[in-house]
C-alpha cells in the first residue's frame, strides 16, 4: 500500500452520487476485521451486489466500460461515521485517487493516511470531469502531486488542489507517521537532549 506518489494519469471511475458515507462505503457489516487486506471485496458493497449475493450490473464498478486508479465522487464524499475502514476499502480495492468538490474532514484525513490522495476540485470542474468520462470513458485524467494539479487530458483544463505540506511528503515519499518519526529518530533525540 505504500507506493510512492509522482504524477498518476489514469482513466476513471465515475460516481457522481452526492453525501456517499461511509455506511455506503464499506457497510457495518463488514468491519470485523482488523487487517487491511480484503476490504476491496466489500467496496460499496450493497451497490456492487443484488440481495442474492449476484452482481448489479447497474452499478458503475461493475461496468466493463469504466476502469482505473482514480474515483470521480460527487459533493460531500466520505460523511457519516469516522471509520477508518471506509479508506481501507478504496485504497484495497485499487484507487490511488479520489476526485470530490467537498469531502468529509476525518475521511479525507483517514485516506490520506492509507496513501490514496483526496483531491477537491470545483464544482464546475467535476461537472466536466463527469461530462467528459460520460462522453469517453477512456478519458485521461493527470494528477500531478508535485505541482498538486489536476488535468482533465481531454479539455486540457486544470486545477490546483490543496494539500498539507507534511502529507504531501510522506505521499511522494511512500511514508507513514511512524516511518518519518523512525526517520527523525536523531533529530528527536538531539532536540531531547538539548532541552533536559
Amino acid at each position: 500500500m505504500k507506493q510512492k506518489f509522482d504524477i498518476i494519469t489514469s482513466t476513471c471511475v465515475p460516481l457522481p452520487l452526492e453525501n456517499v458515507d461511509t455506511d455506503q462505503i464499506i457497510p457495518a457489516r463488514y468491519l470485523k476485521a482488523t487487517d487491511k487486506e480484503g476490504f476491496g471485496d466489500h467496496l460499496f458493497h450493497d451497490w456492487r451486489y443484488q440481495p442474492d449475493g449476484t452482481l448489479n450490473n447497474d452499478f458503475v464498478l461493475n461496468n466493463p466500460r469504466y476502469s482505473g486508479v482514480i474515483l470521480v465522487a460527487g459533493k460531500n464524499f466520505g460523511s457519516g461515521s469516522s471509520r477508518e475502514h471506509a479508506a481501507w476499502a478504496i485504497a484495497d480495492y485499487g484507487f490511488r485517487v479520489v476526485v470530490s468538490s467537498f469531502f468529509a474532514d476525518i475521511h479525507k484525513n483517514n485516506e490520506l493516511n492509507n496513501f490514496v490522495l483526496p483531491v477537491v476540485v470545483s464544482g464546475p470542474f467535476l461537472a466536466e470531469l463527469f461530462d467528459s468520462i460520460e462522453r469517453d470513458p477512456k478519458t485521461e485524467v493527470e494528477v500531478n502531486l508535485p505541482q498538486q494539479t489536476i488535468t482533465n487530458k481531454v479539455t486540457g483544463h486544470s486545477e490546483h488542489f490543496e494539500l498539507n505540506g507534511y502529507k504531501k511528503y510522506c505521499l511522494m515519499n511512500g511514508i507513514d507517521d511512524i516511518d518519518f518519526l523512525v526517520q527523525n529518530k536523531d533529530k528527536t533525540e538531539a532536540w531531547e537532549l538539548q532541552n533536559k
